[in-house]
């Protein structure tokens, strides 16, 4: 065989990228790829900082709601946040079970808005038969709620909905007013189909019984929440007039027993450094500002007034001439004293 030709085995293993062990040694591992669908017309918009946020904000609703139920049913029942989605109201739709116990609102001060509270069908049915007497395990049947049975459950989910409206208080305003029930998924009137929304599901336990207490709220409702970049919050007092002003004087006394520093000091003045360096000890340093001119009170480092040396018996004091305005500076400042004695 001439020395230039190729043997059928030689060709092979070209053909086959190498074969062999050697092939088998230097080929790449296949790597497995997480493949995940994004909807780029409906994005996630909730951020885990948020989250965290409206996560707190729902146990806090699910633990006043457990303490208030408690109280009416007469028996050990536990509530506890399961989760907070974004989806689509269609998909909302889609995860209520058939026949469920919905009922609709409308959000007042945002026109054209609505929401759902869905009660969970064994929920309702603990409920009426707790509040008509029952003692026993009550019977789940397959059925929507009568209309007296609705009536029976209707002051629970204005509970519900006053708890919504109080976890958003401090970012978002809300005026629900519940307005429809229905029964059947595909009837639930809501924002469109495609619009997201906001869920909360709550698990609801206790003896024999399992649910799901789930409330949804359009997302173009929490708009003001996600776009806010400031957590701070100030909260408005509550409480009676009685009550507020004894908190208010309890706050005022607080804040005038706390020490402040106080400095006085002469307007700044430039100097070039050249001469700085050349001052001999004992020098006598030219300012340039007048003797009468005022001194910058600051409260805190921070120049805040114009004063006037001066003494109180013994004592080195200034008085209080001027208010220095700034940019941005607080109006309430206007209201202070312009002549008062500092010791």
């Amino acid at each position: 065989m001439p020395a230039d030709t190729l043997s059928q085995n030689e060709i092979d293993a070209i053909l086959g990228g190498g074969g062999g062990a050697s092939a088998a040694r230097t080929s790449p591992a296949p790597r497995d790829v997480h493949e995940e669908v994004y909807d780029f017309r409906r994005p996630h918009r909730i951020s885990k900082d948020r989250l965290r946020t409206i996560e707190a904000m729902y146990e806090r609703l699910a633990k006043q709601l457990e303490a208030w139920l408690i109280g009416r049913v007469r028996r050990q029942i536990e509530l506890k946040l399961q989760s907070v989605e974004q989806y689509s109201f269609g998909e909302f739709t889609l995860s209520l079970s058939t026949p469920c116990a919905s009922f609709g609102f409308d959000i007042a001060n945002n026109e054209g808005q609505k929401g759902v509270i869905d009660m969970g069908h064994e929920l309702a049915y603990l409920l009426i038969d707790r509040f008509f007497g029952g003692d026993s395990q009550p019977a789940t049947p397959r059925r929507a709620l009568s209309p007296i049975e609705r009536l029976a459950i209707r002051g629970v989910v204005d509970r519900v909905a006053s708890l919504v409206t109080e976890i958003w208080q401090d970012h978002v305003p809300l005026d629900l007013e519940l307005t429809t029930f229905e029964s059947f998924p595909e009837m639930v009137q809501g924002v469109n189909r495609e619009d997201p929304v906001l869920v909360a599901n709550i698990d609801v336990s206790g003896d024999q019984l399992h649910s799901l207490l789930i409330i949804c709220l359009p997302l173009s409702v929490l708009e003001k929440f996600f776009a806010s970049g400031d957590q701070r919050r100030v909260k408005e007092m509550t409480g009676s007039p009685a009550e507020r002003r004894a908190t208010r004087e309890l706050t005022e006394a607080s804040l005038r027993t706390m020490h402040v520093d106080v400095s006085a000091r002469l307007p700044a003045f430039t100097i070039r450094m050249r001469q700085l360096l050349s001052l001999p000890p004992g020098s006598v340093l030219t300012t340039g500002v007048p003797t009468d001119t005022p001194l910058e009170l600051l409260i805190g480092g921070r120049a805040r007034y114009l004063a006037t040396p001066g003494r109180v018996g013994q004592r080195v004091a200034v008085r209080v001439a001027d208010v220095i305005r700034t940019p941005g500076a607080a109006d309430s400042a206007d209201a202070l004293p312009s002549s008062v004695s500092h010791s």
